[in-house]
C-alpha cells in the first residue's frame, strides 16, 4: 500500500470482526513499527504491554469504562518510562519529550495497522491508576495510549478535517 493511501485509510474504529484473529506475526510487525518511531537522543522510553487474553481484555476494558474495547481480540497498551528521559534532559525531557516520543510509537503502530488490513483506535481518555492495576504496571512507567487492535466490523467515511489554512501560519 501507498504511504498516502494508509494516511487517508487510517481511521477510529469501535468495532471489529470477532471471526479473525490478529496473528502473533501481526502484532510483532506493530510493535516493530513502534520502535521505529524517533526519540529524542534515541532513548526510546516506550513499553508495551500486548493484552491479548479474554479475562485481561475485560479487566482493561472495566478500568477505560470502555466495554467495546474487549470486542477487539488484542490490544497494545503503550507505556512511558520517563526516567531515562529525565536523567538526559531533565525536567523538561520528563515531561515533554519522554510523551513526544510515545505518541510517535504510537502513531507509527497505528499506521502500520492500516498497513496490514488492520484496524485501530487511539484510547487516550482512560484511569491510569485503574489500568496500571489491571495490567500490573509498575510506577513510574505511566500507560500513555490503548490501542484495540483488529479486522473492522464497521464502514466508515472519510472524517472530517478542518481546512488546512485555518491551522496553518506562514511567516
Amino acid at each position: 500500500m501507498e504511504f498516502n493511501e494508509v494516511l487517508s485509510q487510517r481511521r477510529s474504529v469501535r468495532h471489529y470482526s470477532n471471526r479473525s484473529a490478529v496473528s502473533d506475526s501481526d502484532i510483532r510487525a506493530l510493535l516493530l513499527a513502534g520502535i521505529t518511531a524517533p526519540s529524542a537522543g534515541n532513548i526510546q522510553p516506550w513499553r508495551f504491554t500486548v493484552v491479548r487474553g479474554i479475562e485481561a481484555r475485560e479487566r482493561l476494558a472495566e478500568a477505560l469504562h470502555q466495554k467495546w474495547a474487549t470486542a477487539a481480540p488484542v490490544s497494545i497498551v503503550v507505556s512511558v518510562d520517563p526516567r531515562p528521559c529525565a536523567a538526559r534532559y531533565g525536567e523538561r525531557g520528563e515531561r515533554l519529550y519522554a510523551i513526544q516520543d510515545t505518541a510517535a510509537a504510537v502513531e507509527n503502530i497505528l499506521l502500520a495497522a492500516v498497513d496490514r488490513g488492520l484496524a485501530s483506535c487511539w484510547i487516550g481518555a482512560f484511569d491510569e491508576k485503574a489500568v496500571r492495576e489491571a495490567l500490573s504496571i509498575q510506577q513510574p512507567v505511566t500507560p500513555v495510549a490503548i490501542l484495540p487492535i483488529g479486522y473492522s466490523a464497521e464502514s466508515s467515511g472519510k472524517p472530517a478535517r478542518r481546512p488546512i489554512d485555518e491551522l496553518t501560519t506562514w511567516l
